[in-house]
């Protein structure tokens, strides 16, 4: 099998690529790396080779012999190297341009905000559960608001009308950490719409977090 998937099942960034791989129905070989046992396994000599930033997911296309670490350049790789059977960019580019906008808005602005690493430095610093539960939460509802009201205009059965685009398959992962930490999603409808209507999709149950092998 030449794609390889390095992630861990609870991790949102890996949880995106398992979904866009299942949407372009791409068979791919998944190696668990798990984030904490024997003091967090992408902290190995065998995986920094690979991926030296020491975060998942990691990549790899053996046709194509290269390895890809950021979850958005993995999934824009496939949607132009795989272009059938949908595109998770229009053509258009102010429609691709606010796409991605609201795919930026959860990647770089509200998830790593919360991540394993950042979660961790809390307790460094002296936070108890309580205090990295509500850090979460505060970034992650800051996040919500806004995505609320920029999709008001735009949304449809999905993100951006009614296909599913790039910004689905971020936002998802990402509502299924603010389940996780407890967010009220009442106070984001469209949002808790959108995820409803995305995991009636097989591509999106397959790729869920508990149905990986990993999964704890």
């Amino acid at each position: 099998m030449s794609i390889h998937l390095y992630g861990y099942w609870r991790s949102s960034a890996t949880y995106r690529v398992r979904i866009a791989l299942n949407l372009k129905n791409i068979a791919y070989q998944y190696h668990p790396i798990h984030l904490v046992k024997d003091g967090g396994q992408q902290y190995s000599e065998d995986y920094l080779r690979m991926n030296p930033s020491g975060l998942v997911p990691a990549f790899i296309d053996d046709d194509e012999d290269f390895t890809l670490n950021q979850s958005l350049s993995i999934i824009e790789y496939l949607d132009e190297r795989y272009p059938e059977p949908l595109r998770f960019l229009p053509n258009h580019a102010l429609d691709k341009a606010r796409i991605r906008g609201v795919a930026q808005d959860i990647a770089c602005d509200v998830q790593p905000l919360a991540n394993l690493r950042v979660l961790n430095a809390i307790t460094e610093l002296g936070g108890d559960a309580n205090a990295r539960t509500a850090w979460a939460v505060k970034w992650i509802e800051k996040g919500f608001t806004a995505i609320e009201k920029r999709l008001q205009t735009r949304a449809g059965k999905y993100c951006f009308g009614f296909d599913v685009t790039l910004a689905d398959i971020v936002l998802i992962p990402q509502v299924y950490n603010a389940k996780r930490f407890g967010v009220d999603m009442t106070k984001y409808p469209l949002i808790a719409s959108i995820d409803e209507n995305c995991n009636e999709l097989e591509a999106f149950q397959l790729a869920a977090p508990e149905n990986q092998p990993d999964a704890t």
